[in-house]
């Protein structure tokens, strides 16, 4: 069993953490490939224990206020998504520039999309629509403070940098919660690199909606690529 804990600069909403970098954050627990369910908000500094279950996969439980409460769960999975091409970086950074979440945002202090959070705090990540396509886009310079000691991007904020692109790309206007999410990492770029974020949807059924998203780096390689199931919430 492994013990984590989310701190408070990395939420979503504001009282619970942001799903992709809580789910980055329990795929580095397992340390194997995996598909993240979320069944709760996740909470903020609180112990969780995550710990092998009976089917093979992982469960994620909190002591909260009601007990014993199961926060998220976890298979073994390996994403596969046809990847659109990528624009570049300077296209990214023009259709950023018009990034719906700058006039009407849910939730502004986002870690991953929240244009309230400052430089070097946020991952201000941004993901405008690129014309004539269904992609949207976003530059990134990851900020140093999310490398390793090998100073390459950790691999939970790549998690948490596939996340929010892809409810713009899928969702957006309404109110939706990130339900699943995989990500494949295949290399991870420096920090201050100057990368592409990219998120496009593959499919709709009723309220539930998936999205792809990827990263890319400065040589524009395709260096992750995630798939997100997004519920939106009944009106």
């Amino acid at each position: 069993m492994t013990t984590i804990t989310i701190a408070s600069r990395y939420i979503g909403p504001p009282d619970s953490g942001n799903g992709g970098y809580c789910a980055g954050v329990i795929a580095e627990a397992i340390g194997e490939p995996v598909r993240v369910r979320l069944a709760q908000p996740v909470p903020i500094g609180t112990a969780m224990e995550v710990a092998k279950n009976a089917t093979g996969g992982w469960d994620v439980h909190a002591y909260l206020a009601q007990g014993r409460t199961l926060i998220a769960t976890a298979s073994p999975h390996q994403p596969s998504a046809e990847v659109p091409s990528a624009p570049a970086w300077i296209e990214a950074r023009g259709v950023s520039q018009h990034f719906s979440g700058f006039a009407q945002h849910g939730f502004p202090t986002c870690f991953v999309c929240g244009p309230l959070r400052a430089e070097g705090d946020g991952l201000r990540i941004f993901p405008g629509s690129v014309p004539g396509t269904a992609v949207f886009a976003a530059p990134w310079q990851p900020d140093e403070s999310l490398a390793g000691a090998d100073g390459r991007v950790r691999p939970e904020f790549i998690w948490a940098a596939l996340d929010c692109p892809g409810y713009f790309a899928t969702c957006s206007p309404a109110v939706a919660l990130l339900g699943e999410f995989s990500v494949r990492i295949d290399h991870r770029p420096h920090s201050s690199e100057s990368c592409v974020v990219t998120a496009w949807p593959i499919a709709t059924h009723g309220r539930k909606h998936t999205a792809g998203s990827a990263l890319f780096d400065a040589d524009g390689r395709c260096s992750a690529v995630g798939v997100a199931t997004w519920i939106e919430l009944k009106k």
